[in-house]
């Protein structure tokens, strides 16, 4: 376990480490705006589309030599991103960590579940989505520390993840012990081509639209008719495949349905929202980046204690829908009271509005996939594992580039109606530098980004709601006492 959740830390910490960093490691590589939002998204995409073939493969190969293989990615990412000379070379190495990350990210969840019947997973879940929880939001606060160190350096933000994933590998080299189920089967790579290539196209024209080209244009047309035909083809050929990447006959089953839409509108709401808050915090409020990632401590403090006791009581009693319904209602209020965020809030105010967010997440995140887990035979295990993450980082993605675009446009318009059709020209499209600027225009700066990230949170708020009506209709069933793969056994002796 503390292999596992070693492994998981750092390649949930890797996506959102650089959050606070981003503003200097833009400046120091001469990047753009457009360039903020890709050294999040490229690590994101990777780590997204290719999180169902994660979980395929470890439904057919060694689960542990998956394990090793996907944090080995890992660490040859992380060292490259950690010596990038420029913007190109730190893209690409995102992509490397990306990979090794969405294979820890799918396979120590099913991992987990091969070794621990449900019944007991709600206390093991519960950690677990708290280390995915302290990850996603300690990273900015790591960040920040790092940034300004003075004999650090953002290139630290890269290889610090370094010796604690090989100490994972180490671990888990000694630890990990399952058995290798040896399958028959065919990958099915042309569905897997197919589900990668679609879900890219349209991550990428989330990316770039109202930045490189406008929301409304031939850009747009072209890149969401492939990617929507891409994936089209995919549902298409997944139907037809004997052995499928994601089987769509899980969906058959109402739970899995359910679950998975909640999910991908948790991480929409969880993501989006959050990797704009470090700059809130900086640009709005003036605070250097050590002090916004202080500042994340409420949601996280929310979302480690939500998540840890509530786990423990689902392995007590065997109750969690509760605790699903509870999660989603909190998660809403939370956006709502974050949407009326303004340059003037006090820092109290904003710390207790994240603090309840951060209790609605860590109730509804990691519960929604005990549900699934229950509720599908061992044999899908891994791929309805690996689904529900896939379908969560899908939305969490989405959620960063549409909501950045969104910000960024609501700055540029903002901007020009503030300070005329130059500013907006000139300016907008790099992070502006809050040390450089006169008095009056700073506190007009902090203003607009303020009044764009509190816009960001109301958009935000109806994808919360709607994961609350998903998880209303799923339906509570006993949890079972058998691990993963004493069910697994059990069926294939049937």
């Amino acid at each position: 376990m503390s292999g596992l959740m070693l492994g998981m830390f750092m390649a949930i910490l890797a996506s959102t480490i650089v959050a606070n960093a981003l503003p200097r490691i833009v400046a120091d590589l001469n990047g753009s705006q457009s360039v903020y939002t890709w050294i999040v998204t490229t690590e994101l995409l990777a780590m997204t589309a290719t999180v169902p073939l994660w979980g395929k493969l470890a439904d057919l190969y060694s689960r542990k030599l998956l394990i090793q293989l996907s944090l080995g990615l890992f660490v040859v990412g992380s060292l490259i991103a950690g010596l990038a000379p420029n913007v190109e070379v730190l893209i690409a190495s995102r992509i490397a960590q990306g990979l090794g990350a969405g294979g820890m990210t799918a396979l120590a969840t099913i991992v987990m579940a091969a070794m621990i019947p449900p019944r007991e997973l709600g206390r093991y879940a519960g950690i677990f989505g708290a280390v995915f929880g302290v990850g996603t939001i300690a990273g900015p606060l790591i960040g920040g520390v790092i940034v300004d160190t003075s004999w650090l350096g953002w290139r630290w933000c890269f290889l610090i993840g370094v010796p604690f994933t090989l100490a994972s590998i180490v671990l888990l080299q000694r630890t990990l012990h399952l058995p290798v189920v040896r399958k028959q089967v065919k990958i099915d790579y042309l569905g897997a081509a197919l589900i990668v290539g679609g879900v890219s196209t349209l991550l990428v024209w989330s990316t770039l639209a109202g930045n490189q080209f406008p929301w409304a244009s031939g850009w747009t047309a072209l890149l969401v008719s492939v990617g929507v035909v891409l994936l089209a083809l995919a549902v298409w050929v997944e139907s037809r495949a004997t052995d499928p990447i994601v089987p769509l006959t899980i969906f058959r089953n109402r739970t899995v349905t359910l679950t998975t839409l909640a999910s991908t509108l948790v991480g929409v709401a969880m993501f989006g929202g959050t990797v704009f808050l470090s700059q809130y915090f900086q640009i709005a409020l003036g605070k250097t980046p050590t002090e916004a990632g202080m500042m994340s401590l409420p949601m996280i403090l929310g979302l480690l204690v939500s998540s840890t006791v509530a786990g423990q009581l689902i392995t007590r009693y065997g109750k969690w829908k509760v605790y699903l319904v509870s999660g989603g209602a909190v998660m809403v209020a939370g956006m709502v009271l974050l949407s009326t965020i303004t340059a003037a809030t006090s820092v109290l105010v904003v710390s207790v509005h994240m603090a309840v967010l951060g209790i609605g997440v860590g109730l509804l995140m990691q519960n929604l996939v005990v549900a699934a887990q229950n509720d599908v035979p061992a044999k899908d295990l891994g791929t309805t594992t690996s689904t529900l993450t896939f379908f969560r980082s899908l939305g969490g993605a989405v959620g960063v580039s549409a909501l950045g675009a969104v910000l960024a446009n609501s700055v540029t318009r903002q901007m020009t109606e503030r300070f005329g059709p130059a500013a907006a020209g000139g300016g907008t499209s790099e992070v502006p530098d809050l040390a450089t600027l006169p008095e009056p225009v700073r506190a007009v700066v902090a203003d607009i980004y303020a009044s764009a990230t509190a816009e960001l949170f109301l958009i935000g708020a109806p994808f919360a709601a709607a994961a609350l009506v998903a998880v209303l209709f799923i339906k509570e069933k006993p949890l079972k006492t058998q691990s993963g793969d004493e069910r697994l056994a059990a069926e294939m002796a049937h």
